[in-house]
């Protein structure tokens, strides 16, 4: 796993070098992020296939490649931070999960412009860069940074997205949003911040992260507490001191408020 992410990160690198240039052109950058993104997931795929010829897929360009082992399948998703990657921001990131019997074992997250290789699989532990990882031990809201995902054009929930905001940095030391599910889950899994949610996520966004999470001490359950993370319930990590106050401040906010008069 990580060397299938070392070696899509080089052409992933090459090519962000060269989006300085497409940012003045007329066409614009986009066509070739999408291509760069095909790229990444075409080297991870081989490389995968050749360590395990049997294990099935599930690959956010490709979709589902069924294999002939029913136990193992890779989730991948090439470019998480596509948007950041467009506009020149060096925050992405490659994701590799594997799934065994349908539960998250093992996860890779690389963060090829940081050169951080965050690694888990379960019952091992969490290690970026072989020095191992624990969550945050923080017991205060008030004394937390979380981080989340906003929708934007074209997604569902803006108005949800925003009370969510609302609920939680109106009693915590700040929200940040940097635009990468993995690399939220690997910093949870690291201490730098002591929470993180999101709503609508698909698996190959957070595969990986949820085994990082675990395995450096933390809790992951969808927005409601429960396991339904890859079937549209979100996801929210943090330690298990903060994860039951986090849950409240989240849920508070699905209801919509009452508008006067009504």
């Amino acid at each position: 796993m990580t060397g299938a992410a070392l070696k899509a990160a080089k052409g992933l690198i090459r090519d962000f070098g060269e989006l300085e240039q497409l940012q003045v052109s007329k066409k614009g950058p986009a066509d070739f992020v999408s291509k760069a993104d095909h790229r990444a997931e075409s080297v991870i795929r081989a490389e995968l296939a050749k360590a395990r010829p049997g294990y099935s897929m599930l690959l956010e360009e490709t979709g589902t490649v069924e294999g002939s082992d029913t136990s193992n399948r890779w989730v991948v998703d090439p470019l998480d931070g596509t948007t950041n990657f467009l506009h020149g921001i060096p925050h992405f990131s490659i994701s590799i999960g594997l799934e065994r019997d349908g539960e998250p074992y093992a996860g890779v997250i690389y963060s090829p412009i940081a050169d951080e290789m965050f690694v888990a699989e379960r019952g091992t532990g969490a290690f970026v860069n072989g020095r191992r990882l624990r969550v945050s031990g923080r017991r205060r809201v008030d004394e937390s940074l979380f981080a989340t995902g906003v929708p934007f054009l074209g997604l569902p929930d803006h108005a949800l997205a925003l009370r969510q905001v609302g609920a939680v940095m109106a009693v915590s030391s700040g929200i940040r949003r940097y635009g990468s599910a993995a690399l939220d889950l690997a910093w949870v899994a690291a201490g730098r911040y002591d929470g993180y949610w999101e709503n609508g996520l698909n698996p190959w966004d957070i595969a990986a992260g949820i085994v990082l999470v675990r395995e450096a001490g933390g809790f992951v359950t969808d927005l409601a507490g429960g396991k339904r993370m890859f079937t549209g319930g979100g996801i929210l990590a943090s330690n298990t001191a903060l994860h039951p106050e986090l849950i409240a401040l989240v849920g508070s906010a699905r209801t919509e408020p009452a508008t006067a008069g009504a």
